[in-house]
């Protein structure tokens, strides 16, 4: 038998918040995840449309945003690096990097200073092709419909075309050894 005396969860109002307790939420979200000032501060406002503002004047989302960065809890340098590195390790492309960048906050020039070089790009783009076994990495007999279908994968993966189209074309007898060397 459910207790009754108990009110139901969506009835109940959630407290608002003061300083102190944006404080805690927003060390707790840092502690938890890495994440960027404006992924922050739209988390920080989210919770407050969800419970409101229980302190005098405008809730102060900036100041404590600008807090963590100085307390190098919030680094979008960092952040740029390390989820650049790990798209460009899972096979994706620069434009993709880029947009997820921008997705996550992330500053223009930060993003360019984080985007995979040429080498970089080319290595994610085999990745790429081995993972979805495209490519030289294809198994069976390779027409022109699977050949389109493997270059659009490669290009939403956000991939150059060139780079998409050499890899694409290279003969499905290789073995992968002869890439580790590939211009």
């Amino acid at each position: 038998m459910a207790q009754r005396w108990r009110m139901p969860y969506e009835t109940r109002k959630p407290r608002p918040y003061d300083r102190a307790g944006l404080d805690r939420i927003a060390l707790a979200y840092v502690g938890r995840y890495a994440t960027t000032r404006a992924k922050l501060a739209d988390y920080l406002r989210r919770k407050l449309r969800e419970h409101g503002w229980a302190g005098e004047g405008p809730a102060p989302v900036d100041a404590i945003v600008d807090r963590m960065r100085e307390l190098r809890y919030v680094d979008d340098e960092s952040f740029a690096r390390s989820r650049a590195d790990s798209l460009s390790r899972r096979g994706y492309g620069g434009r993709r990097i880029a947009a997820a960048l921008a997705a996550a906050g992330i500053d223009r020039d930060v993003a360019a200073d984080a985007a995979p070089d040429e080498e970089q790009a080319e290595a994610a783009a085999i990745a790429f092709a081995r993972r979805k076994r495209i490519g030289p990495f294809a198994t069976g007999t390779v027409d022109r419909e699977s050949r389109n279908r493997a270059l659009a994968a490669m290009l939403r993966a956000g991939h150059n075309p060139a780079i998409a189209r050499r890899i694409i074309d290279l003969d499905p007898s290789l073995d992968g050894t002869e890439l580790d060397d590939w211009p």
